[in-house]
Order: structure tokens, then sequence, then C-alpha cells
């Protein structure tokens, strides 16, 4: 081991030792040399080598290991930790502290009794109370929440073992605590007062309820040993892990939660820490920092309380005490006074306390602030009080923005609770007003530079994280959504506070104009001291955050509320547009600064704000626009004439991007929401128009043309509101849209050839940039055209029609070029969606078969295969039109539709195949797992491997692939989701599949001789088992050993077992899909085995199984006075009992050949069922010992639909129910698995498929 270690060490001699230490491992027999290293080593990586050997022997292979082995071995391992566990390695003593619960996982308490009860000796001696508790948690961890290796039912009776000592074990933990607290409190000496003495105020009292509490509280808070701090440690661990699935009941004591909340105070009481820091020169003392890891610890048990939403009524008086000392400690964490400020304690606290402590704060009001808020005895108001100021002052952002979090959780509480209860909204505003308005005004000043410049100016405002967002922009965005909840709650209030704020920074951005000078290159701002430009960089720091917050608002204004609360917004829609217009006509974004690098980016940011704010009351304009038509009030339009003056200088390449963007999305707002009559007569609204069809006008930047374009179709198409159809004045906008799209695709239109004017040669690239260009403007008017009026359609189509037929020309010139064909598919598809039926037929059909002549199998297999992501989107734009020409109803398509299932079938589908075998040959396992996946997918959903052209075609070229990689073991993290691709691949056609594809795949190895090809062939199991099934879990034992027995598996075979059906003559015709044992029967384990059982069978619909089924009587071991049902008709039954109900051990008789029958052999109940072909035809019952029984009651339903099953589903259900249910549902036939889960939902009933 110390040489596999060694630096030295090369990796071809650790690859040996490895093996050799495998192999070692492997040996029968290899525990008993452990146990003596373990005992007569001290070295670190022999001992855990050792152990690694014992785990793996434990959890892999127990159940062969011999009783007299397991015996020692139980033995063994606990007197070695109880003897070597204060001198061991930490790590060391805990594996083997895991080793021993391993064991205890296994046998407790069959076969290792004393388990548990040596771990409760330990903890109760005070020697070994450590290793005690130690032991104690490894079980819970273990025990409580066990891995996926142990059976349900095994779950489930360590779950309930454990329970059973719950209350033992909160006795000794609380006992340990106590005894530790009280101890160091006796000799504790008591402080000289201080300034923080006597915290136990009115608020206190309000808290608690109780003198006595308060004193209890304000004890002094003792000094801890260090043995004492570490059994403490180890004891609140243990507490906070049963706390996290233990359920709430009276073994959690208020004595015990008193003593948790002592040890709470560690982490919040500074003077202590302080104390502990001044003594921590002895040895024996415990540092300022382990004594605020006891409170964290404590914290987290509160908080696994706190955590369960379910709570007994018992159990609601702990909680309101839990809450009242917690809050009590809030107060001592926010406690000011002279010689702290809060955030200076807070700043002095540990940080995973003040994490825990919040964590608390957020469980505390998402959770049970709706249960605890009707308890007169508990003061929700000061509560507020005191998260106000724990908020406010928290030393970290984080720590900032997880109290913000708490504050949006109460305000949707309070938000909900007002919806739910309108009749007492006033008493409820009135209650909480007074904490929302300081709310609100906190965090307006958290958002300003004035008030909050040293910690605003620590946020990153570059570096973008997952959501897109810097630092800055987050704390901005957490900010305004509390100070938006509070204006829905309180909007008056809300208006009042920030309007008066915006108007002071107005001022000042306003007033810059009398410091502008003119200069040689231009104008500049003659603003220049140091302080002076600081000022100013805050200044419009703040305007552009207060005005993202009054846009925020806007939705407030609007609606119900749009008229009592219209002066306000006019007030605030004046001065943006005022702000916009002063912004654009002085030209402040191109203004030199004395600091160009920090001012002028906050100009521009400003006057993007103000537009963007301005944007963000397009609704409201609307409903002003609506409000005001039959009066036509000059105000409106001077507001919309004002706007169109501040956008229209912005239209321009010499504008930054930002505020340029800002502009066009402001200029679309108003041409599609707020859309006056009156907007297109505008002069600043022409000179746009002119502006973007000029074509000697430099282009704007691809997104600010499509946005610009979008803006002015918009005006012309999109319908007047309040406006009867004669006075749309279609016949003008129609002639001037078809000019502006004439103009927009004036190139795009040139590039098409004709006999009279060739086409001049131009650079490809050239080409591509204007095909680019005209098609993203065209394409993004269709889009956004399509779902608007008829005759809003009609004039688009008309503009575009020339545009269009210029496209399907020059389709075929570029089907080689991906990029530009995806454009034009993209094209292409947009019109099918907006506007197919104003193409028209004939125009449609030619569209459709250039496209079928185009996209042949080549071309097809070049876009998928070979030209990468834009290739794919190729083809799959090309589909989806397909699809909604398919999707067309009437008859107008329906001649296309042999051709187009042609194309899928023939051409589409193969060379998908294709391409997902070429997937799987690729190194990329996350590819390789998604593909397989998709694969799977389709086959569960659409029966894929069953198809035939991908049965004949593909089906073994797709096993062959996945072979090989299982072969050659490049994807070993994924062999059993390839396993069972592989089986479910294979069961289309087991016989091809064993008969032709083997010897193939054999004859195709390399690297394998004649004579081995030969032998690996021979011994190949000819089993058709689902791999997917859990095989151990559902083959008895003895069948499982028949595989290394022959002669036990021909025995089997030849005189069957009397668990299988088929030694009850029950096996059907074809039924082998139920595969299970070496006779591929069902077999269900005693241990998931219900004693009784009330059986409903459903639905069949197969005319000659109009039966129950006999194999669920075989497998369901129904005791002689428990009772079934039948709803059936009676019939003709072969192999099963016939319509009708009885008692078990009754075979009914029902018509023609079915059988009859008499009772159960005497002292048969709750066993096995066995149908034995005797000529009395009886139901003969075989008991089983009673320690295999279970005690469960069962509600059995059968549900088919089809005749024949399919293992897919059922094994698919079979190994996601096994897991976590204990309800069996049976079914010999395919199961409509929709219907079965819509009856097991309605009757709530688990279930486990066979």
């Amino acid at each position: 081991m110390t040489e596999f270690f060694h630096d030295c060490t090369t990796n071809e001699r650790k690859r040996e030792i490895e093996e050799l230490l495998n192999n070692f491992a492997q040996q029968i027999g290899a525990w008993r040399f452990c146990l003596y290293f373990l005992s007569s080593t001290r070295n670190d990586y022999v001992m855990m080598y050792s152990l690694t050997v014992f785990e793996n022997l434990i959890n892999k292979m127990w159940l062969g290991v011999p009783s007299q082995d397991k015996m020692e071995i139980r033995s063994c391992l606990p007197k070695l930790l109880l003897a070597h566990h204060k001198t061991l390695p930490y790590f060391i003593r805990n594996k083997l502290c895991k080793v021993i619960v391993d064991i205890g996982r296994q046998d407790w308490p069959m076969f290792y009794h004393d388990f548990f009860t040596n771990i409760l000796q330990l903890i109760q001696s005070p020697v070994t109370t450590p290793l005690g508790l130690i032991m104690l948690k490894t079980t819970s961890e273990e025990l409580a929440c066990p891995r996926e290796d142990l059976s349900v039912a095994r779950k489930e009776e360590l779950r309930k073992l454990l329970l059973d000592q719950v209350q033992t074990v909160l006795g000794l933990l609380t006992g340990i605590l106590e005894t530790v607290w009280d101890k160091h409190s006796v000799t504790a000496a008591t402080p000289p007062p201080s300034p923080t003495s006597g915290e136990s105020g009115d608020l206190l009292s309000n808290l608690l309820q109780s003198p006595s509490s308060a004193k209890l509280l304000n004890q002094p808070i003792p000094i801890l040993d260090v043995e004492s701090e570490y059994i403490c440690s180890l004891a609140l661990e243990c507490l906070a892990h049963l706390f996290s699935w233990i359920p709430l009941s009276a073994s959690i004591t208020p004595s015990l939660l008193t003593t948790i909340f002592h040890f709470a105070r560690f982490g919040c009481d500074i003077r202590a820490r302080k104390m502990a820091s001044v003594n921590g020169s002895s040895q024996n003392c415990v540092s300022g920092q382990e004594r605020g890891r006891l409170g964290v610890l404590a914290m987290s048990c509160i908080n696994e309380l706190m955590s369960k939403n379910c709570v007994p009524m018992e159990f609601e008086e702990y909680l309101l005490r839990m809450f009242q000392q917690t809050f009590y400690l809030l107060q001592k964490i926010t406690k000011d006074n002279n010689a702290h400020t809060v955030k200076s304690r807070l700043e002095e606290l540990d940080e995973s306390y003040i994490e825990k402590f919040t964590d608390f704060l957020r469980l505390f009001v998402s959770v049970h602030l709706r249960r605890i808020e009707s308890y007169s005895q508990f003061p929700v108001v000061e509560f507020l009080t005191l998260l106000f100021k724990y908020t406010f002052h928290q030393p970290t952002h984080e720590g900032y923005f997880s109290c913000l979090d708490i504050w949006t959780l109460f305000l949707d509480y309070l938000t909900s609770k007002i919806k739910s209860r309108l009749g007492d909204k006033e008493a409820v505003l009135n209650r909480y007003e007074d904490a929302l308005v300081l709310l609100l005004t906190e965090v307006l000043n958290r958002i300003q530079f004035r008030y909050n410049q040293a910690q605003l100016e620590e946020l990153d405002d570059e570096t973008l994280d997952d959501d897109q967002q810097t630092e800055w922009q987050r704390y901005l965005r957490q900010s305004l959504e509390v100070v938006a909840k509070v204006m829905e709650l309180l909007p008056t209030h809300a208006f009042s506070t920030l309007f008066p704020v915006l108007q002071d920074n107005l001022e000042v951005y306003l007033g810059l104009q009398q410091f502008i000078v003119t200069s040689g290159s231009g104008h500049r701002l003659n603003i220049t001291a140091e302080n002076d430009c600081r000022r100013l960089h805050c200044s419009l720091r703040d305007l552009s955050s207060l005005l993202q917050a009054v846009g925020r608002l806007a939705e407030y204004f609007i609606g119900d509320v749009f008229a009592a609360r219209f002066n306000d917004a006019l007030t605030v829609v004046e001065r943006l547009v005022k702000v916009t217009l002063y912004g654009s006509q002085i030209k402040l974004y191109n203004i030199e600064t004395a600091v160009p690098s920090v001012l002028k980016p906050d100009l521009i940011d400003v006057h993007a704000q103000s537009l963007a704010a301005l944007q963000a009351y397009s609704h409201w304009l609307a409903q002003y626009c609506s409000e005001v038509h039959r009066q036509n009030t000059q105000q409106f339009v001077t507001l919309i004439s004002t706007t169109m003056d501040a956008i229209t200088p912005l239209i321009s390449t010499k504008v930054q991007d930002k505020l340029l963007l800002s502009a066009c999305h402001l200029l679309v707002s108003l041409a599609t929401t707020v859309r006056p009559v009156f907007l297109i007569s505008i002069p600043a609204v022409q000179k746009v128009f002119n502006r973007i069809t000029d074509a000697s006008a430099q282009r704007l930047v691809d997104k600010a043309q499509v946005l610009v374009c979008r803006a002015l179709s918009n005006i012309l198409l999109l319908p007047w509101p309040n406006l009867p159809e004669n006075e749309q004045q279609w016949p003008v906008r129609s002639i001037n849209h078809a000019s502006l799209i004439s103009a927009l695709s004036r190139d795009y239109r040139n590039l098409k050839p004709s006999a009279v004017a060739p086409q001049r040669k131009m650079p490809l690239d050239d080409t591509k940039v204007i095909i680019h260009q005209t098609l993203s403007v065209l394409e993004d008017i269709v889009e956004n055209i399509s779902g608007e009026s008829t005759k809003s359609r009609q004039i688009c189509y008309q503009s575009l029609q020339e545009s269009v037929q210029v496209s399907l020309a020059l389709f075929p010139a570029f089907i080689h070029q991906s990029d530009v064909t995806d454009e034009m598919l993209s094209f292409f598809l947009t019109l099918f969606r907006g506007l197919r039926v104003q193409m028209g037929v004939p125009f449609t059909e030619q569209i459709i078969q250039t496209f079928l002549n185009m996209f042949t199998r080549e071309q097809l297999a070049e876009s998928i295969l070979h030209e990468g992501s834009t290739g794919c989107r190729v083809v799959e734009k090309f589909l989806k039109i397909l699809q909604v020409v398919v999707q067309e109803p009437g008859q107008v398509f329906k001649p296309f539709l042999p051709s187009i299932i042609a194309l899928c079938m023939e051409q589409v589908y193969p060379i998908i195949a294709e391409a997902f075998g070429q997937s799987f040959l690729q190194p990329d396992i996350h590819l390789f797992k998604q593909n397989l996946f998709y694969l799977e997918t389709l086959n569960t959903k659409q029966k894929l491997y069953h198809k035939k052209i991908f049965r004949t075609t593909m089906l073994f070229q797709f096993v062959n692939v996945l072979l090989q990689v299982l072969v050659h073991k490049s994807h070993d993290l994924l062999q059993e989701e390839i396993g069972i691709a592989i089986y479910n691949m294979a069961s289309v056609d087991f016989d091809g599949f064993f008969a032709a594809f083997l010897p193939e795949f054999l004859t195709s190895c390399d690297g394998v001789d004649a004579n081995q090809k030969s032998v690996l062939g021979r011994n190949f199991k000819m089993d058709r088992l689902c791999p997917c099934l859990p095989g151990p879990a559902l083959i008895h034992p003895e069948c499982a050993q028949a595989g290394q027995r022959p002669a036990l598996l021909q025995t089997l075979q030849r005189q069957p077992a009397p668990w299988h059906c088929e030694a009850l003559g029950l096996l059907l015709a074809g039924d082998t899909d139920f595969c299970c044992c070496h006779l591929r029967q069902p077999y269900l384990p005693p241990q998931m085995s219900p004693r009784r059982a009330s059986v409903t069978l459903l639905g069949f619909s197969h005319a000659k199984q109009r039966c129950l089924p006999l194999p669920l009587l075989h497998i369901l071991p129904l005791p002689s006075r428990a009772g079934f049902w039948v709803h059936l008709s009676t019939g003709w039954c072969s192999q099963g009992i016939g319509a009708g109900g009885g008692l078990c051990g009754q075979v009914l008789g029902g018509t023609g050949k079915s059988h009859g029958g008499g009772p159960c052999r005497p002292g048969a109940c709750g066993s096995w069922g066995r149908i034995a072909k005797d000529s009395s035809q009886q139901c003969h019952l075989l008991t089983i010992p009673a320690k295999e029984r279970c005690d469960v009651g069962t509600a059995v339903a059968l549900l088919s639909s089809l005749p024949r099953p399919n293992c897919l589903e059922i094994s698919a259900l079979c190994q996601r129910f096994a897991k976590t249910h204990r309800f069996v549902v049976f079914s010999s036939f395919h199961c409509d698995t929709k219907k079965l889960r819509s009856l097991m939902k309605r009757n709530k009933m688990p279930m486990l498929l066979f």
C-alpha cells in the first residue's frame, strides 16, 4: 500500500498492485486477513483498504457469507472499534463505524439483535459517549435514508425500527445537552453589569409572554471545555439529522427545544465569544469560532423542524414557543447600543450562523406565517420591525438578497390574503401600512448612490451570471420587485414616495444644459471638478435606477384604476416625454465630458432608460387613446408628437446601439400598441419613412433595421382602434405599404435573373448579405401580422408577392448553401403559417413541388450528415412546412400527401436513423445518452422498432453498433441503458437475433479465433428475460442457483418447483414476455406478497379471455375467509375462474367447459396458491412459513384492453413502482397504461404491474 501511494511509483506498477489487491479482495476468507491487519497495523493505507474489503463484503456478498463467519465479523469489528477508537485517525474510526452500521443495515434485528442496544450503551457511558454519538449519526444516515440497494420492504422495516427508538434517543440527547449546560452554568462567573444587560424590554416580554422565560434566556452563556464542546457538537449533529426524517410529535419535548435554543445563543452572543477568546490561552477552553459552530448546529436543528409543513395540531404550541425563542435571538442580534451598531454586530457573527438564521426567517414566512399570525400572543408587526433591522444591516450583498427574498414572500402572502378577504382589506392594510411604507423608503434609498454609494460601488456591473445579469442588475431587479409589490398594495403611498425622489434627480439632469459650451470639436459639458463629476455620476446613476422603478410601476395605472390614477400617470408620462425630448435635442449622448469613461455611459444610460420607461406606459397611452377618441384632445396629440420628435433624431447610425435600440422599441410600441390614427401624418414619422426607404442612406444595425421596418409596416397595416372598416383608409395605406416593401426589397428583387436583362455577376458573400438583410426584415413583418385581420394580411401579401416569387426562383440556386437555404426556408415557413390563405392554392402547390423536387435523398443526406446544425435546421424547417400543409383542413392539399409520406418514410427516416447510428460511434457520452434516450422514447410512443422499414433495414445494424460499444467498453457508464435498448430491439425478432444475427456478429469479431467464437456461440444463453426487470428480486433463490448447478436445472425443467405457474398447469400460450426464473414464469417473492386482498377485474376486451386469470390466485396468498369480486358476464373460460364472486378455495362454475371445484385443504390459510390438476378440480393451497408472510392489506385491480402483452411498458412500470410501492396490480395481457394510471390515481391506489 505504501508503494502504491508513493510518488515514485509508475502508473504501470500501480495497475499491477491494484489488480493484486482486487484479486485478494475477491478471495473467500480475505476478511480474516483484513481483520488481522486492522488489529495489528497503524498504517492508514492498509487500514482503509481492509475496511474497504469489509464494506464490499457486507454490501455486495453478505448473503453468501456463512452464518458462522457473519457472527464472527459482528463480534470482532465492534470489539476492535471499542478497543482502538481513541487512537485511530478520525477517518479510519468513522469508516469502521460505517462498516458496523452496514452490518446492522443487513442483519438488525433478526441476526444482530443487540446492534442498536450497543449504540445506546455507548452513548450512556461517559467514556464512550462521543463514539456512541458518531455511531448514532451514522445509523440515522444509513438506515433512515438508505441507498437504493435495499428493497422497499426492508427500507420500511428499518424506518419503523428506528421510529420505535426515537423517544429513547431524543431523551438521551436531551440529557447530554442539559448535563453539559447545567454543569458549566454552575461554574460560570456572573459578568459585571454591561451595556448589553437588561435586554428583556417590552418587545421581549411580548415575544415570550413569560418573565421566567426571558430570565432563563438571559442567563450568561457558559464557557465550555474542548471535550464538552465536542460532545455537544456531535449531539446537535445527531439531532439535526434525526429531525430531517422523524415526524413532528410529542417525542420532541419542550425541554429539548429549550435546550437547543440555549445552544443557538452561542452563535449570537458576542460577549461570550470575546470572553472565550480572552480565556483561549487555556488549552481546555473552546475558541470563539468553535463556540459559534455550536450556534450554527443548533440553528440547523431548528431549521429542520421549521421545514416541515405538515404540523400536527398538538405540535402547534411547540412551534409558537420555537418562534418566540428564535425571535428573542433575533432581538439580541439586532439590538443597537453604544458599544455596537447592528451592522458591526452582524459582521462579528459567524457567516454560517447568519445564513442559518436567514434560512429560519425564510421558512417562518413561507411555511408558518399563515399559521402563527392568528395567535394573539405573537406580535407580527414587532417581528417585521426586527426583520427590517436585520435586512438593512446585512454585512454582505448575498445576505441582503436573501432578506429581500423573505420580504417578497411576505408581500406575496399579504397580497393573496387580501384577495381572498376583500372585505377585510382596509383592516389588513392599516395593520401593516407603516411597515410597508418604511420598507419602500429604505429599499429606494438602498438603490441610490446618494445614500448607499460605498456598497453600490462594490457591485460588479460587467460579469454576467447564469441568468445573463450582472450583480448590479440583479441587485436592482430584486429591489424593484419589492417596490412593485408594495405599489400593488399601497399605490398612493408608493407614488407619493417615489415621484418626489425622481423629480429631484430630474432637476439635476435637466439643469445640465446650462453647463454645455461650444468647443472646436463640438459641444462639451463644462463640469470638470473631481468632486462635481463624482456627484454628477452618482445623480445620473440614481436617475437611471429611479426611471426603471417608475417604468416598473406602469401596470398599476391601467385597467379598472385608469380613471382614479389618471392624474398621477399623466404627470409621470409628461415628465418622461420632456426628458426624452431634452436628451435628443441637446444630444447629451454625443457630448464631451471631463471623465468620458464614466459620465458618457451614464448620460447614454439615462437617455435609454427614459425611453424604456416611456415605452412601459404604452398600454396606458393606448387606454388614453381609447378614452379620448371621442374628444380628440390636443393633449394626447401633443404627447405622441413630442415623443416622435424625441425618437426620430435617434434613428441614426451615429447613435450608440443601446440608445438606438431603446428608441426603436418605443417606436414599435407606439405603432403596435397605441396605434393613433394621426401617427402617419406626423412629420417626424414621415422623416423616418424617408430615412428607411432612401437607397443612399446608410443601413442601421440589423436588429434596429428590423424593428424600425416592423414599426413602419404596422403603422400601415394594423387597423386603427375604435374606427369602423369604412374609415380605415385601406386603399391609401395599401399603396403606401407596397411602396415601403418595394423600397426595402429593391436590391433583393434585382438578384432574380431574367431573359431581357441577364443577372450581373456579384460576389457570393455580397449576395448572401443582401438575402440575409432583406429576408430578416420581410420575415419579421409577416410574423407580426400573422395574427391580425384578413384585410391586413391581404395587403401584406400583395406587397410581398414579388419578393416571394423571387425567393422561390432563387431557392434552387442556393440549395447547396445551407446558411442561405436556412433563411429562405425560415421565410417560407413564416409565410405558410401566416399567409397561406392569401398565397392561394396554385402558388402554394408550386412552392411545395419545388421543395419536393429539390430535397432529393442525396440533398437530405448532405444536409443532415455533413453540414452540422445548420443543415439539420434546414431539414427541420422543410419538414415543418410539410407539416403545416398536411394539417391544413379540406381537400386542397390532399394530392401532396402520398409524395410527402413517401419522402418521409423512404428518404428522411433512413437518413435520420443513419445520423443516430453515427452518433453512437462518437466518444461524446452525453450525446450518446441523449440519442439513446430519444431512440427508446420513439419506440415507447411510436413502436419504432416494430415498424417494417426499421425492422428490415436498420434493426440489426443498431444492435450491432450497440454491442460493439459494449465490447469495447467505451461507454461503460451507460451499460445498463445500452443493454435495455439491445433487448428491446432484439425482442422484436428473437428468433432472427439468435439464429442469424449472433453468428454473423461473432464472425465479424476481431481478436477471437474460430474455436473461441464457436464456444461463445454455444455458451450464449438464449434467455428472453428483459434486463430492466430487477432480476434477483424476482428470481426464486433455488432458480438463481440453477445456472451454476446443471443437475438442479434439469430437475426443475423436468419437474417444476411448486412456486412456478408451470407446475400448476397455467402457462398461457405465447405468454413468454412475462419472463422470470429459468422457466420464464412470474414469481413474486414472499416479502412482496400481500396476505389478504380484494380483487376487482376490469375491462377485458379480448373475448376469449373474459375470466380471472388463474396465475393471480397462485401468486396471491388469499386466506380462506378473504373474499373477491369479479364483475364479468358469465362466459366460456378455458383457463380461469368464471363470472361471479366467492371465497378463496372456490373455483366457481361458469358455463360450457369452465372448471368446477370445492373448498381448499384445511389449515392452508395465508399460503401460496397451487392448483393441482387432479380429478376433483379442487383449489389446493400450500402453506408457507409465517415469517415469510406479509401483513399488509392490498387492493388489487386488473385492467386490460388488448390481447397481447407489451414487455417494455410492463417492465418499465415494474421497475419504477417496485422501489416505492407495495400494492400490486397484475395483468396477463397488454395494459392500456393511460387508463391504468387514471384508475390508480382516482382510487389513490399504488401499484406494481406484472
